[in-house]
């Protein structure tokens, strides 16, 4: 018998906090296409995992929009970071919503892969990519509950958000949803 839809809804729970601090087997780096660090989400994740992660980044040679990469975690609480980066939005017509879609299923097949049990997203590309909040959440939500459906892997995703207003997003979302 497989995961439906409520069963994998239920696996999903969404909250205000600081990833870096998150008791997760992974969490998700919304990088930059370099790997080596930036600025928001990306920064505070290299710094809170120390230099030895900025060093596994290194051989990778960058990661194209879409795409996952996995390293250890570190000096972080969860044993691995999945770095992916995601689309700067420019309106919409150059297939931002597949290359985010992406960015969240690399990453769940990358935790998949490594039998990962749990896993904490940011709001990739909600930052400085300026990707419309609401529609790259409704992204982000609807492309976990089908990984977990149409893979049948019990993953524990645990949207984690710095901000009120996203926030507010994701609750209406799953409000919706109940």
């Amino acid at each position: 018998m497989g995961i439906d839809r409520v069963k994998a809804i239920k696996l999903i729970s969404v909250k205000k906090g600081d990833i870096t601090l998150e008791e997760v087997d992974a969490i998700v780096n919304a990088a930059n296409t370099s790997l080596l660090g930036g600025g928001g989400v990306d920064g505070a994740i290299h710094r809170a995992a120390g230099p030895g992660l900025l060093e596994e980044c290194r051989k990778f040679g960058g990661c194209r929009p879409g795409e996952a990469r996995i390293t250890k975690g570190y000096n972080l609480k969860a044993g691995f970071v999945i770095h992916t980066p995601g689309p700067i939005y420019s309106g919409g017509n150059k297939g931002e919503p597949e290359i985010l879609r992406n960015s969240y299923y690399n990453s769940l097949r990358l935790a998949k892969e490594n039998n990962l049990l749990s896993i904490a997203f940011p709001a990739i590309s909600t930052g400085v990519y300026r990707y419309p909040k609401r529609e790259a959440a409704g992204i982000a939500v609807e492309t976990a509950v089908n990984f977990i459906i149409n893979e049948n892997y019990e993953i524990k995703v645990i949207f984690v958000l710095f901000d009120d207003e996203h926030l507010s997003i994701y609750n209406e979302l799953f409000s919706n949803y109940s």
